[in-house]
């Protein structure tokens, strides 16, 4: 079983690069308000730098707003300042212990713009994705070169490294082509 710890290792930072491709579509505007949106602004508080879910509840009363509660009101001005240097292209608008952030509407060149960012963010997941096959195929061929699995062992794991590339490939391509849909959907 010496192969095991290859597979589970690939299937594990296969996962990690997915969720990070997903999390990162998160980021992209829709027009759609979403907590991920704003969650990893650097506000500075306490004397050092922190992200806004660190420091605040973020919640999404409607599609079109996101509220923003820091715990502590007295550090809501550097969040108000932390939230326009980010260059969101939403105005933090406080209201008394809140701040509310109106999404605009995205103009149609805006929305284009934000699925080329999709696009580019998938390219990055699927290198990840087959940069971490190669070291996996890489490693099993040390294996079989050391004698540890035979030539028929590793022609099978290198099949199941493919196919399980090929799902997370898929699993990509198919958050890209919702994420476009939202994206383009008017």
């Amino acid at each position: 079983m010496a192969h095991q710890p290859i597979l589970n290792d690939m299937q594990a930072r296969m996962k990690k690069a997915l969720d990070h491709t997903l999390h990162e579509y998160g980021a992209i505007q829709t027009g759609k308000a979403s907590p991920t949106m704003v969650e990893g602004v650097m506000v500075e508080a306490y004397g050092s730098h922190l992200r806004l879910k660190e420091c605040a509840a973020i919640t999404t009363p409607d599609a079109r707003l996101i509220q923003i509660q820091p715990w502590d009101k007295s550090i809501i001005r550097n969040v108000e300042k932390a939230l326009q240097t980010a260059n969101l292209g939403i105005n933090p608008i406080v209201d008394g212990s809140l701040i509310r952030m109106p999404l605009p509407e995205l103009s149609r060149e805006r929305r284009q713009e934000f699925a080329k960012v999709a696009h580019k963010l998938a390219e990055e997941g699927r290198v990840t994705v087959r940069r971490i096959r190669h070291d996996a195929i890489e490693a099993l061929k040390k294996l079989q070169k050391d004698g540890r699995i035979s030539e028929d062992e590793l022609k099978r794991y290198e099949k199941e490294v493919q196919a399980t590339t090929d799902k997370f490939i898929k699993d990509i391509d198919t958050h890209l082509a919702q994420k476009e849909q939202e994206l383009l959907k008017i």
